[in-house]
């Protein structure tokens, strides 16, 4: 079917009380499997590319971005696009004729005004485009002369009054909150802060995003998304489930050289994560 937006799966998401899933994709089994993963849970889905995976490919966004839009507009359920992280305004200049419908623009690593007027000028260009932004607000550096704190530090927690000041100004569609999640972990063991994301969903009036959803167990997810969070982004999980899968294959078949064996079971195993997760987080059906 045709790409639909990342706005009108959040919107959705809202107003069914649930999050969508976003995962981030690096290579074209990923791109199958979050689909084939979507199909089976009969699940709307955002496949997601971040800057850093652009960078790995040589700094080339459209081979990616084509291939996900082709699966896309073949899945049988609803799809859509989403680049991640760019803090490159070049990048993010690219992400209209890529087909991306959104893009989380990441300028936390910068001084408060610094972070705010960067973000504002993203806002201004994306709106001008049709894009849905998103952005991150970790623990505000500038006070007292400290440096920022990004939004994935431990202990890096984002301040409902500061949140709420930095949505109004900067106007941005949606915020990633840090409540507790870190981005790259491999174990399920974070602990969220309900009582501070209760706050912030009561300080904001636009969808909040929780990063780093990989590390985080289903039992505080599930909470996380009764306590206001609409969008969920994964990406470690999808990579574990890939690596585990050729290890074995590769240890139990040392004399293997054909790729299509190892990406095959790499690939199921991607798939069977992607289905999981969309069952856990209870989001609207296809």
């Amino acid at each position: 079917m045709p790409l639909t937006t990342t706005g009108d799966l959040v919107t959705r998401a809202a107003a069914a009380r649930s999050a969508v899933a976003s995962f981030n994709i690096i290579t074209l089994e990923h791109v199958e499997a979050v689909v084939a993963g979507a199909e089976s849970a009969h699940t709307p889905v955002v496949l997601q590319v971040s800057e850093n995976a652009v960078r790995f490919r040589g700094g080339r966004l459209l081979p990616l971005a084509r291939a996900a839009a082709a699966a896309a507009e073949q899945a049988a359920v609803p799809v859509a696009l989403h680049l991640d992280h760019v803090q490159d305004d070049a990048l993010l200049h690219q992400a209209v004729d890529a087909g991306f419908s959104s893009v989380m623009y990441d300028a936390a690593r910068l001084p408060y005004e610094e972070n705010l007027a960067a973000t504002r000028a993203a806002v201004d260009w994306a709106h001008a485009h049709g894009l849905w932004i998103e952005a991150e607000l970790g623990q505000i550096g500038g006070k007292h002369g400290r440096p920022p704190l990004d939004a994935h530090a431990p202990g890096a927690r984002t301040d409902p009054e500061e949140a709420r000041a930095f949505v109004a100004d900067s106007g941005v569609d949606a915020l990633a909150v840090a409540v507790g999640s870190a981005h790259a972990m491999t174990t399920r063991t974070a602990a969220l802060d309900h009582a501070l994301l209760k706050r912030l969903s009561a300080a904001l009036d636009v969808p909040l995003v929780l990063h780093g959803s990989s590390g985080v167990p289903d039992g505080e997810l599930t909470a996380a998304i009764a306590g206001g969070i609409t969008k969920v982004n994964i990406g470690t999980a999808l990579n574990i489930a890939l690596t585990g899968a050729i290890r074995d294959f590769l240890a139990d078949r040392p004399e293997a050289v054909d790729p299509r064996g190892y990406l095959t079971v790499a690939r199921e195993a991607m798939t069977r994560t992607v289905a999981r997760t969309l069952r856990t987080l209870g989001a609207p059906t296809a």
